[in-house]
Formats: structure tokens, C-alpha cells, sequence
């Protein structure tokens, strides 16, 4: 599922491309991806687009007369930049957005379409598909603090949790963890200060540094491979290959339709996490499916 910075990437790559364009109209090619009644796709079209922003995971098209677009990728969404007028392709097309200088393709490879398609009228409907988590780069270490131990959590469950905070997923929480060298199973209640502060400065680093690595990566190119499995990771997506900080094998723990990889060395001092233990530990902590993590609201 693309995460806060493969988000920002096609936001990056989607300004200088639909910014002050004037939106033709929306092909919708499957009946299920639209979410929405009111307002309906006739007065979508023929809008200029004002803005582009990220709302946790999701993409946000700012029109005139204060309507939105909300884009939820999930996991197998995609966007494709072709020329104006382009065909949906038969397969794996949903919709197409159509500019004078371009067509924006959804695309969603996997049988089950669960990428979702909204259009809102005025900021309040928007507000609400806000789970309500704060933006990890946006606060400082007592607002990061609060927000993860607010609710006793895994941390892993901590950070992917999106009513605590906006845009990480499974891949970066990976990522995050092992630049902090924290097990993905201790409490959030239960960090010291001092593994607070390293995981908030693990969060901001490792996401910035991705954020800056892809839109380097990418030019001024429409993104065409945007996967949660990247050759630079240090552990998501790496189970059996070296840790590039110790060396040792990259282990993986497994629960419901996710994997957590991690360093036994750097981050769980050298003990293995087994799958029947974390399934016992998480039972009542962590959703069984990604649609049950990503539908949660901030109470």
C-alpha cells in the first residue's frame, strides 16, 4: 500500500502536471470504485483543479467551489500519466481522469478492488475521512510522545495505527524500527525516554530520507513503479538477506495478511520473534485485515 512518502511522491510528481487544469470529466470504468453520491461526477467535471495534498494515505484533488476528489489507493492502486483521451485498459483499469494536457489512469492490479473513489462538497465532508492521526513530520518529541502512548500498543501497531499517526504503514514501520533498533513488539506504554526520542528521530529521518530519495529517483518523471519493496530497505521485504548494519539474517513474524521484518541483533537482542507467540501477543491489538486497520477513526 503506498505509504506518506510514495504519496508525496506522486503528489510531487501530479502538481506541475494538474495544477490550475480545468478536470474534463472522470471515465469510470468500474461501478464498485465510487463511493460517493452527492456531489455527483457531472459537477466534478469542468472544475479547475486548485491543489493537490495528502490526507494519511490518501490523495486529495482540491477543486474549484470547494469540492474535492479523495483517492484511496489501498493496496494494488496505482496511477498511470498517459496522453489526453487515452483508452482505460481492459484489465486492471478503473477510472480516468481526463485534462486537456493529459489523462491520469487509475489502475488496480489484484481481483479484490478495493481501492475507493470519493467526491466530497465543502471541508467538513472532507474532515471526515481524516482517521485523525497527527503527522509524524509535523511534531515535536512531547506531541509524538503523547500520540503513541495515548493507547497501549505494540509499537509496531503504534505506528501503523492511523488514528496515531497519519500516512505509515506496514513497509516504513519496518524501516522506522530498525533505524531505531526497537523490537516491533514492545508496549508503547513501556518505552523509556530514551527509546521515545530514538524512535522519533528514527521516524523523521527515515522518512524524510525517502521522501527525498524517491522524488531524486523519480526526476521530474511520473512515478511508474511505486511498490512498498525497495532494494534500499534495510529490512522491509529483506527476510533472509544480511542486515546491512550487522550483517546478521533478516527475520520476519507473520499475522493475519501482514509480515514484519526485522533484525534479531540490532533490535530484539539476538531472540527471534516466533508467529504463534506474536499471534497469542496481538490477538486483541492488531486488525486482521488491512480494510479493518484502514477504516479505524480517532474516538
Amino acid at each position: 500500500m503506498p505509504e506518506l512518502p510514495d504519496i508525496e511522491l506522486y503528489l510531487h510528481a501530479l502538481r506541475p502536471r494538474v495544477v490550475g487544469e480545468v478536470l474534463r470529466g472522470v471515465r469510470l470504468a468500474s461501478p464498485f470504485l465510487l463511493r460517493s453520491v452527492d456531489p455527483p461526477v457531472e459537477e466534478i467535471a469542468g472544475k479547475r483543479v486548485t491543489d493537490v495534498r495528502r490526507l494519511g494515505k490518501r490523495i486529495v484533488f482540491v477543486l474549484e467551489e470547494d469540492l474535492f476528489i479523495v483517492l484511496h489507493l489501498m493496496i494494488a492502486g496505482r496511477l498511470r500519466w498517459k496522453a489526453a483521451s487515452t483508452k482505460i485498459p481492459g484489465k486492471l483499469g478503473l477510472a480516468a481522469f481526463d485534462f486537456d494536457v493529459g489523462t491520469l489512469l487509475l489502475t488496480e492490479a489484484s481481483k479484490k478492488k478495493r481501492a475507493a473513489l470519493y467526491f466530497c462538497r465543502g471541508e467538513a465532508a472532507l474532515r471526515a475521512h481524516d482517521p485523525g492521526g497527527v503527522e509524524p513530520l509535523e511534531i515535536d518529541l512531547g506531541a509524538f510522545r503523547d500520540a503513541l502512548t495515548e493507547r497501549n500498543h505494540t509499537v509496531k501497531r503504534g505506528l501503523t495505527d492511523p488514528r496515531i499517526f497519519s500516512g505509515i504503514g506496514n513497509a516504513y514501520s519496518d524501516e522506522i524500527l530498525h533505524r531505531a533498533k526497537l523490537s516491533p513488539l514492545i508496549w508503547t506504554q513501556r518505552l523509556s525516554e530514551e527509546q521515545l526520542e530514538q524512535l522519533h528521530d528514527a521516524t523523521r529521518e527515515v522518512l524524510r530520507e525517502w521522501i527525498a530519495l524517491l522524488q531524486e529517483q523519480n526526476a521530474d518523471g511520473f512515478p511508474e513503479k511505486v511498490t512498498a519493496f525497495r532494494p534500499e530497505m534495510a529490512a522491509h521485504g529483506k527476510y533472509g538477506e544480511p542486515c546491512p548494519i550487522c550483517g546478521d539474517p533478516i527475520q520476519r513474524i507473520v499475522f493475519a495478511d501482514r509480515e514484519t521484518n526485522y533484525c534479531a541483533t540490532c533490535q530484539t537482542g539476538g531472540k527471534l520473534l516466533a508467529d504463534r507467540s506474536l499471534s497469542r501477543l496481538l490477538k486483541g491489538d492488531w486488525p486482521r485485515s488491512l480494510e479493518e486497520l484502514e477504516s479505524l477513526k480517532r474516538n
